[in-house]
């Protein structure tokens, strides 16, 4: 028998929506474009990004804190475990419905509570660069910091936010068991927010206060299950250079000494295009066949057929 072609799939903010009832109509229209795929005849695992959520829990348990002193600040990687199961929940129940209204009744859909462990020596740790959580002005800035041990930074004249480390993903703890998932035919949520980030101590893994870039989590998964292909999905069809500007230009493919040049050169927004096209690089470099596609996800379908996205390839 033909082995389908595997697939793991990172999905964006916009495929999630901003608030509970933006997620839960966005995840149907996530769960359609993923069922296109099975379709197809591939095998799907599914990767997210948690922004908006894990943040919405942050300030939820900040808010607990002032209302009941007795309770303790929530850690960071406590709230990118709540955004999995939160988003998952939602995610797989849209799944097997959608699965099922096209009857499709032999797969099954489950989340991993997935943790990432990350170096605590990284030197993301130093400079801790990416904003969670809500807008606060200089006194209440001060306050958080000093109450809770935060770094605060002013953001472009809109107030301050808190930042956290963006460490390099290093291992997946749980990637046996969302390998043993896979293997059997399970359509697998994973790796959800990046991730929850962890350092090992000895035998004990100790939460880390940091968020995990989701396509470099996507990435290490992707060649954790020897995948044929990653796809990131986001606002955009294709790669650009020289986006918004009169000469720009959309991008079919990009071989990994032309991706190479094209990241040196300083295309790509740092937080934004960047991570993507230096995780789909690192992807189709790391084992023969493989290739990485950026794409929308209303365009997934037709990226896996050839005929949208940008294609990355060795």
């Amino acid at each position: 028998m033909k082995r389908r072609k595997r697939i793991v799939i990172a999905l964006g903010g916009n495929a999630l929506g901003n608030t509970l009832p933006e997620q839960m109509a966005a995840v149907k229209t996530t769960a359609r474009a993923i069922v296109d795929l099975i379709e197809e005849g591939c095998e799907v695992v599914v990767a997210h990004g948690n922004g908006p959520q894990v943040g919405m829990i942050n300030n939820a348990m900040i808010a607990l804190t002032h209302e009941d002193l007795a309770q303790p600040n929530t850690p960071l990687s406590v709230c990118v475990a709540m955004s999995q199961a939160y988003i998952g929940y939602d995610l797989q129940n849209a799944l097997r419905e959608e699965l099922l209204n096209r009857n499709i009744p032999n797969i099954p859909v489950a989340t991993m509570i997935t943790q990432i462990r990350v170096d605590e020596n990284d030197p993301a740790f130093s400079s801790p660069s990416k904003p969670i959580g809500k807008f606060m002005d200089a006194e209440e800035a001060k306050e958080v910091a000093h109450k809770y041990d935060y770094v605060m930074k002013e953001d472009a004249g809109r107030g301050y936010r808190r930042v956290v480390a963006s460490p390099k993903p290093v291992e997946i703890i749980e990637i046996e068991t969302i390998r043993t998932m896979v293997d059997a035919g399970d359509l697998v949520i994973a790796c959800g927010g990046g991730g929850i980030p962890v350092v090992r101590k000895g035998n004990h893994l100790k939460g880390a206060s940091a968020v995990i870039d989701k396509d470099f989590a996507s990435c290490l998964l992707a060649k954790e299950l020897n995948a044929d292909s990653l796809i990131i999905l986001t606002a955009v069809e294709k790669v650009a250079v020289n986006f918004g500007k009169p000469n720009e230009a959309w991008l079919d493919e990009l071989s990994a000494a032309q991706a190479q040049q094209l990241i040196s050169e300083g295309h790509f927004a740092p937080g934004s295009m960047l991570p993507k096209v230096e995780a789909a690089l690192d992807f189709a470099v790391s084992g023969e066949g493989r290739t990485a596609i950026i794409t929308q996800l209303e365009k997934s379908r037709e990226a896996i057929q050839g005929k949208t996205g940008t294609v990355f390839h060795a």
